[in-house]
């Protein structure tokens, strides 16, 4: 008689999508100090089971991959709450490190999974520079400040330094996975952590996620068909949607072509 008046269960549903790191002014990616109010808010919601969490990104900033994954682990354990996390077309390199912030790991059969590496990307301009008749002057105050200057010769000093870098940062990298999945790997180490991505299906089978499918089935399975799936995610901001003069087209081309190439990485 009453069931009518009956509160329903909430689901807070936090919704992190784009590149990860210094997104912008008209990037709509992901950072801490803009995911931060939002993940406390869904943390904050009484008596809900979980808090799900959908990522579709490709990566980015290791330092913001890490500072979300950790501030969701702190906030599930302060509060008491699982988190199940779904993957949609990508959940790779950083993304995948934020995705290891769930108990438990879905995606679709064709996500991109996986990318558990650290790469550093950039161009030689030195015979460009030679060639148009252009000296390049650098003055430093230390020695390695103009290190892997695109425009000056690599040196083996340097190229070693950087790989010392990629090699903690990746070692960080391993270390949260192998701390989220544990046994659940199934995949020897040096296939898993090599940088590889696969797509939903094989990373099921690898251990790198728990099981296929989408969160409004998956939640409805979980926790009954009456629930409210609440979303929480950043809204875009006025900036994103308009522009106000040329040099602001000139930007947002710069950044669309920056974020694509991210992207692409992963066929996409």
């Amino acid at each position: 008689m009453f069931s009518f008046f009956k509160k329903k269960k909430i689901i807070p549903h936090i919704k992190l999508s784009g590149v990860i790191g210094n997104v912008g002014k008209f990037k709509q990616g992901i950072d801490f100090s803009g995911q931060e109010d939002i993940i406390l808010k869904a943390f904050s919601v009484k008596k809900a089971p979980c808090v799900a969490i959908t990522i579709n990104s490709p990566g980015g900033s290791p330092v913001q991959s890490h500072l979300i994954y950790n501030f969701i682990r702190q906030q599930a354990k302060k509060n008491k709450k699982k988190v199940i996390v779904f993957a949609e077309d990508v959940a790779a390199s950083g993304g995948y490190l934020i995705a290891c912030a769930g108990d438990e790991i879905y995606a679709n059969s064709s996500s991109i999974i996986g990318s558990i590496g650290v790469i550093y990307s950039s161009f030689g301009f030195t015979e460009l520079i030679k060639k148009i008749g252009v000296e390049r002057r650098v003055h430093t105050a230390g020695k390695n400040k103009s290190t892997l200057d695109p425009f000056l010769d690599e040196k083996k000093e340097d190229i070693e330094r950087l790989k010392n870098i990629q090699l903690d940062l990746h070692k960080d990298f391993i270390e949260v996975v192998e701390k989220s999945r544990g046994s659940k790997l199934k995949k020897l180490e040096l296939e898993l952590f090599s940088g590889e991505f696969w797509s939903g299906s094989k990373a099921k089978e690898l251990g790198l996620i728990d099981e296929v499918g989408d969160a409004n089935k998956v939640l409805r399975e979980k926790f009954g068909e009456d629930i409210v799936i609440k979303k929480f995610e950043k809204s875009k901001s006025w900036l994103s949607k308009k522009l106000s003069s040329s040099n602001d087209n000139l930007d947002q081309l710069v950044n669309i072509l920056d974020e694509k190439s991210v992207w692409q990485r992963y066929g996409l």
